[in-house]
């Protein structure tokens, strides 16, 4: 349980909505736990206590409150920013390391055993891995129970239980119901509402940040990088392809004032958690833009960006090998001219989609067949077309990994001894693959025509000085320097 009581339990009074996902609170008069803005009437103080996850709340005996829908929350930004064990763990979990290895999988994911992450978990969150994926599995299970008409035998494998008895035991233990109940409670509450389904294995769901939210820039920016055949992007909505643990995908996401709506067509529902999690991630939806911007906003080059863009996020990535070779395929080339390349590469080595779906027509190259490869067949100088071939080995062979996961210093080490990969490459891979919070960029040429124009000198030694200010949310500030670029 958290030992700062008071100030949660002011959070709590003041229902403010930037504190769900950061802890939940229960109330043991009801045996219920809540997101801190739920607008039931506040508990007495005598009675609550507090927790860092739900799966804590869960362990500790409590059910999901009817009326908030707490494991509906962002997720907590605090996971974004850690890049220790705990924060590494919580980043795979929530990607579905557990259900699909297990927590060896998980702990020899993170080089350390299984004892000892246990142990590390219970003491910052509240809880072990299996407590943390069971509750995810039943967050999982909700979303399909309510969205689709999938069985209910379908929906418990596919959320990742391994029987029955444990999906019908979990969810009336976490949400008061039976999964008969919560289906058709959900049924009557959106009778006439809910988007119809128009192809197998779609899912619409709506996915929950903190305000503020400005979703234009970032359309902009995935706009002008989107590779031909994988994504599309139009004035309100963004499409990829997506290939998951278990199959391929595609994903419509599309900023609404409250929320992300987002439509998930799967091959394999087991894929849902992956498929939301690297959405939330691509979307940066767990920050917390009122963070950001107290301390952005004090900065006096930055003040008046940050005023225009409140909400300003950084975009993510979906798959973490692709976007390294983004990153090498553009580093020396104009972003129109990397689309170029990246398109022939999907069009020629790609897989294709079994049903193009409008301007989607496939798969990016994954590493096998990349790794396969001659360097004489990629549309790129030979340098590149072999640094490209030796990641995607490393990638394929298991020895090398560019998720959110990894150790990120590790990472860069391990990046800069490739010969063709340097500072800027590695830059980027982290702001975008692995969701750094605190990367800079002084060498990159858009920061330097950015400061330019805002009348400040533009080289790489003052940049990086003045972006020190900006710790440690200078990725933030990145973002806000190419935006002014652009707009």
């Amino acid at each position: 349980m958290f030992e700062d009581h008071e100030r949660c339990y002011r959070a709590v009074q003041s229902r403010d909505p930037r504190f769900d996902g950061w802890f939940f609170g229960a109330v043991t008069s009801t045996g219920i736990y809540c997101r801190p803005s739920c607008p039931a009437r506040t508990p007495k103080r005598q009675n609550m206590r507090f927790y860092a996850t739900a799966a804590a709340a869960q362990l500790a005996g409590f059910r999901a409150c009817k009326r908030c829908r707490p494991d509906a929350t962002p997720g907590s930004p605090e996971w974004n920013q850690r890049a220790d064990l705990v924060g590494r763990a919580m980043r795979l979990i929530a990607d579905g390391v557990v259900d699909r290895e297990g927590v060896s999988g998980l702990a020899r994911r993170l080089s350390y055993s299984e004892r000892h992450l246990h142990r590390q978990l219970v003491a910052e969150v509240g809880a072990g891995p299996i407590a943390l994926a069971r509750a995810q599995r039943a967050q999982t299970a909700r979303v399909l129970i309510e969205t689709t008409d999938v069985g209910l035998a379908h929906v418990a494998f596919a959320s990742g239980f391994a029987s029955i008895r444990q999906f019908n035991d979990t969810i009336r233990a976490v949400f008061a119901m039976t999964p008969t109940e919560l289906r058709a409670r959900a049924a009557s509450r959106s009778r006439g509402t809910r988007p119809p389904v128009t192809a197998p294995g779609q899912i619409s769901l709506r996915l929950p940040f903190r305000a503020p939210y400005d979703g234009g820039p970032m359309l902009d920016l995935l706009r002008s990088r989107a590779v031909p055949g994988v994504e599309a992007v139009d004035a309100t909505t963004y499409r990829r392809t997506l290939m998951l643990p278990f199959g391929a995908a595609t994903v419509a996401l599309t900023p609404q004032p409250e929320h992300i709506a987002c439509i998930l067509a799967l091959d394999d529902l087991r894929d849902l958690p992956a498929a939301v999690q690297r959405c939330r991630r691509l979307l940066d939806l767990d920050a917390d833009p009122v963070a950001v911007s107290a301390q952005l906003g004090r900065d006096a080059l930055l003040g008046p960006l940050v005023r225009k863009h409140p909400g300003l996020r950084v975009p993510g990535h979906g798959d973490g090998f692709e976007l390294l070779v983004r990153a090498i395929v553009g580093q020396q080339v104009s972003v129109a001219g990397a689309r170029t390349v990246l398109g022939r590469m999907t069009a020629t080595m790609g897989t294709p989609l079994a049903s193009p779906d409008g301007r989607l027509t496939g798969h990016f190259p994954d590493a096998g067949t990349l790794a396969a490869a001659e360097p004489t067949t990629l549309p790129m100088p030979r340098a590149r077309a072999e640094t490209i071939i030796r990641i995607a080995r490393e990638v394929a062979a298991g020895d090398l990994h560019v998720d959110p996961g990894v150790d990120r210093e590790e990472l860069r080490h391990q990046l800069l001894g490739i010969p063709g990969i340097g500072p800027w490459t590695v830059a980027y891979v982290s702001l975008r693959a692995l969701g750094d919070p605190d990367v800079f960029m002084p060498t990159d040429l858009g920061v330097r025509r950015a400061l330019e124009q805002l009348g400040v000198p533009g080289d790489a030694k003052h940049a990086a000085a003045r972006a020190e200010a900006w710790r440690p949310w200078r990725s933030y500030g990145l973002m806000h320097l190419w935006t002014a670029l652009v707009r």
